[in-house]
């Protein structure tokens, strides 16, 4: 486990934005919206959620770019300004991403945690991938072949690792809340 920026981020007054990052099929999103439940009061955003709902609004009408990030982004900020907890569902893939995440933290005075998920067993990895189903109206799942190629850069800086290979949900969800429990009383 790495530790995160903000050591005793749950024990503090101060807002909490717990950004997830990971692949398609880790079970990033299964456990980011467990944790928004654990977490009385937080708020949960979901990027795959606001890109649909932004696609879905603009048509054939060309890429989206960034855009679902930059509303979570600012509706993000709105909550921890308003003192609300936000758990931030994204692959949140590139340090750009990761930067934005920590930086509305900050700005609003806020304490940020970053959890990678990943899952280290390649084939039950794929066997999620091929067997989910489709839980956002009209949002079409990436392929196997296109999360292989997807540019995700390396991490450069501490933040949680939880591995859900081999694990139920609930296991890696208590893993999960182990980790954060011990990141908020710090060394």
């Amino acid at each position: 486990m790495n530790a995160p920026s903000g050591e005793g981020a749950l024990a503090t007054r101060r807002p909490v934005l717990i950004a997830f990052a990971g692949l398609p099929g880790s079970g990033k999103s299964t456990l980011a919206r467990r944790l928004s439940a654990e977490l009385i009061g937080a708020v949960y955003l979901r990027v795959d959620s606001i890109e649909q709902a932004i696609k879905s609004t603009v048509g054939s009408f060309g890429d989206i770019g960034d855009a679902g990030y930059r509303v979570a982004y600012a509706v993000g900020r709105d909550n921890l300004n308003a003192g609300r907890s936000v758990v931030a569902d994204s692959v949140n893939p590139l340090r750009l991403s990761r930067d934005a995440w920590r930086a509305i933290a900050d700005d609003a005075d806020g304490v940020a945690v970053e959890i990678e998920i990943t899952c280290s067993d390649s084939a039950e990895h794929r066997r999620r991938v091929e067997s989910r189903p489709v839980d956002i109206a009209g949002m079409r799942l990436p392929t196997w072949d296109e999360i292989v190629v997807r540019e995700y850069e390396p991490w450069d800086r501490d933040r949680l690792v939880a591995d859900t290979a081999g694990r139920t949900i609930e296991e890696s969800l208590q893993e999960l809340l182990a980790l954060l429990r011990a990141t908020a009383e710090g060394p």
